[in-house]
């Protein structure tokens, strides 16, 4: 549930957001969700959050973040992390919960209702203390991939779920190619 008169910020975990719509077959129309949370309420911020593989000579993701930034984006960015696994394989990490939860934190009094686009388990007590701030909380993820890319726990704590299925034909457009975001962030090596 939205309200119009509503001060309204955006918190995307692009990594997460990604995945969640790879996973359902489209692709992200960024200006249309923008166009889409302004219209829902007085959109104050729509932050976007992703790590950045500074070794490569050209980065996929570069484009993106580039365009977000010129287009109405606060860009959170840092450099990913590479290493190698147990197995010997390439790995590349770049969590940005931290990044994000204290961006959050800091926005609160200033926002009515926050968009929190991840399906992370981590940050169920960000949405419990952002709602002891008196602030609502919307997740978009989804369930309706295999496995499902929301954790219970966040689903049952947010004011409000919203299924990134269900905003397909409102911000989604068919899928590119090849994959724009290359960056895993898997927790495994915390």
């Amino acid at each position: 549930m939205f309200y119009r008169d509503e001060r309204l910020a955006l918190f995307i975990d692009g990594a997460n957001l990604y995945a969640a719509a790879r996973a359902l077959g489209f692709d992200i129309d960024y200006k249309l969700l923008r166009t889409e949370f302004m219209r829902r309420g007085k959109l104050l911020r729509a932050f976007y959050y992703t790590a950045l593989l500074e070794t490569e000579e050209y980065s996929p993701i570069r484009p993106l973040v580039d365009w977000l930034n010129y287009n109405g984006f606060a860009m959170v960015t840092k450099p990913a992390k590479e290493f190698t696994d147990s197995a010997g394989r390439r790995k590349v990490k770049g969590n940005m919960d931290i990044e994000l939860a204290v961006d959050a934190m800091e926005m609160a009094p200033h926002v009515d209702h926050i968009v929190l686009f991840s399906g992370d388990g981590d940050f169920r007590p960000l949405v419990e203390s952002l709602q002891r701030q008196g602030v609502r909380v919307s997740v978009v993820s989804t369930i309706r991939s295999s496995p499902p890319m929301i954790a219970d726990e966040l689903r049952r704590q947010c004011d409000n779920f919203i299924e990134l299925d269900e905003l397909r034909e409102v911000i989604g457009r068919p899928p590119r190619g090849e994959p724009v975001q290359n960056v895993v962030t898997a927790d495994e090596e915390d």
